[in-house]
């Protein structure tokens, strides 16, 4: 239910939730579950599962500009008019440059989607697990510290959110890539088949695998009771889905915490601060600034979940300042808002095959090939000099219509050419391991301020050398690999995007067995204040080269659930 009332009494809460995407509406659904009375607070507007999908089942010729932005849009929104998905037909999910503004010490892409659902409306919906080489990598390499769980512990909290979830895939069976609780995969196609075929027969550890992705390919009783339905291959994703076939929070997840009675919803709740009681030394509520009327309110819990995505998370716990904390919540040793790490997107190759012209495909599929990573995976190798990892994803498709159509072609002509279809490319990209340094982080600004009055974030996040070679060993083994796979016209690329742009970030409230070197411990409770957990990307020790989203999510279940346990046990 949508909140109502002034009263202390009515702002009082078992659990308050902050931010309502991807791990908000587990750790909702999961206290809820518990019997917890829980408020979720959200800074955007309400958006309702169907009702609120505007432009999900238009045709191209029903938008003013057949999908795309403006000039003068574009040139007023030149940081999320980068962004994959942001066009006319999802701008309504996206946040806009001036309406939240923040510094760039050095060029970062902050893509944000403000609203009931935040970025699980808009999400790439590709994951996948973690594997133990992926915990233990950063500590027994020496590029990061040692995480406080093993791959062993969260499991079965993947396997948990998988099930809800529905996600699509093919048991593979890699130690570097665990399986999970899969429905069917989307198939290959016949030219990823041969790419498949050929790069296996070639490299004994390289692996081409299915995309696995949190769609519904198969209805199982779980989902049924979610009311969704089964995916149609539109890739019309982004626009949200009238089927719920995707996952998303609108969808799935607040939903389900909504259908136990103990949800209440705060929109347009603009998260001040976390309130801080120097007597109980615990969290006693939240500050909040109404984003409409910029009226200050106060709700208070016994526990908070801090789930606004990494940046803002990491702002909100920079902003909470109190005698015990004078550099923000829990920042007893100064690293918070420090290693802040993202995926490398930078390289990527295109390439023609040639053959297979009498054969197509079907639908849209929202999801491609993927390799797990065949460097530095169960220890540093000798023969590369950088450190981390990379995935790769690739797809192969036919040209819309064969090249070469002639100007006089019009009418009839012109569409008897485009019937015939061209010939088949392929596509390849990196998701390369960013390694955690010090020096990328996120502060907030002494001097400007946010429309709200909160102080605008600074980022100060930059690739390394270390980058710059992982992403020419990407380029030059990619090439290797399409050669063989009997690609022709190979060519690479380099995008040089700002850190950002793969929505990817993590960190800044990294977790760790020691309070000396991390914000939160194997809970993700913060040390110095344990009712709060961080469950989200900011809690990230480090990035591995997987979609973190799964992760965070397994995450979060398994810290709501500890809550309750811990809440039931009167240690919170």
């Amino acid at each position: 239910m949508e909140f109502a009332g002034k009263t202390r009494e009515n702002r009082t809460f078992d659990a308050i939730v902050i931010g309502s995407g991807m791990s908000g509406g587990w750790a909702a659904k999961e206290l809820c579950e518990r019997g917890l009375k829980t408020l979720v607070l959200e800074r955007g507007r309400p958006v309702k599962h169907r009702e609120d999908y505007p432009t999900a089942v238009k045709d191209p010729w029903e938008f003013r500009f057949r999908g795309r932005i403006p000039h003068d849009e574009l040139e007023r929104n030149p940081i999320v008019a980068r962004c994959y998905a942001y066009d006319e037909t999802t701008e309504h999910f996206f946040v806009k440059d001036e309406e939240h503004p923040y510094l760039q010490e050095k060029p970062f892409d902050w893509i944000r989607g403000y609203q009931e659902g935040g970025k699980s409306l808009i999400w790439a919906r590709q994951g996948q697990r973690w594997s133990r080489y992926d915990f233990e990598g950063p500590a027994r390499d020496g590029y990061g510290i040692e995480w406080p769980i093993t791959y062993d512990e969260l499991a079965p909290w993947y396997s948990h959110v998988e099930h809800f979830i529905g996600w699509s895939g093919n048991k593979d069976g890699l130690d570097h890539l665990p399986d999970g609780e899969f429905l069917p995969p989307f198939d290959l196609n016949c030219v990823e088949k041969e790419i498949k075929e050929k790069v296996e027969a070639a490299y004994s550890n390289r692996h081409v695998l299915h995309g696995r992705c949190a769609h519904l390919t198969e209805l199982r009783q779980i989902h049924l009771q979610q009311n969704r339905g089964l995916c149609m291959a539109r890739n019309l994703c982004y626009r949200g889905c009238p089927y719920g076939a995707y996952f998303s929070s609108n969808s799935a997840t607040l939903p389900w915490a909504e259908n136990t009675g103990n949800l209440t919803k705060r929109t347009h709740a603009v998260v001040e601060s976390i309130i801080y009681d120097e007597e109980s030394g615990k969290a006693s509520g939240v500050r909040v600034i109404d984003a409409n009327t910029k009226e200050e309110e106060e709700y208070y819990a016994r526990i908070i979940f801090v789930n606004a995505a990494c940046l803002n998370s990491n702002l909100i716990l920079l902003n909470s300042k109190s005698n015990r904390f004078p550099d923000g919540l829990g920042n007893d040793n100064g690293l918070l808002g420090r290693y802040i790490t993202f995926h490398n997107y930078r390289g990527s190759l295109v390439a023609r095959m040639d053959g297979f012209e009498d054969q197509y495909y079907y639908g849209r599929r929202p999801t491609q090939a993927i390799m797990p990573s065949f460097r530095n995976v169960y220890g540093q190798d000798n023969d590369v000099d950088f450190q981390g990892k990379y995935l790769i994803a690739f797809g192969a498709a036919r040209q819309n219509w064969q090249r070469g159509v002639r100007e006089e072609h019009i009418g009839a002509d012109l569409k008897r050419e485009m019937a015939i279809p061209g010939g088949w490319n392929v596509f390849m990209m990196m998701q390369g391991e960013t390694v955690p340094r010090y020096e990328n982080h996120v502060r907030l600004s002494e001097t400007e301020t946010d429309p709200w009055g909160i102080p605008q974030l600074i980022t100060s996040v930059d690739y390394t050398e270390n980058d710059e070679k992982l992403l020419q060993d990407f380029l030059t083994q990619g090439a290797e690999m399409l050669e063989t796979a009997g690609a022709k016209n190979i060519s690479t690329m380099d995008t040089r995007q700002a850190p950002g742009l793969d929505i990817h970030e993590v960190g800044g409230a990294r977790m760790g067995k020691d309070p000396e070197t991390s914000i939160l411990n194997e809970w993700n409770q913060i040390h110095g204040c344990k009712n709060v957990f961080v469950t989200d990307g900011a809690a990230f020790s480090s990035v591995a080269i997987q979609n973190p989203s799964l992760t965070f999510m397994a995450l979060t279940a398994r810290a709501a659930n500890y809550a309750a346990d811990e809440m039931q046990k009167g240690n919170l």
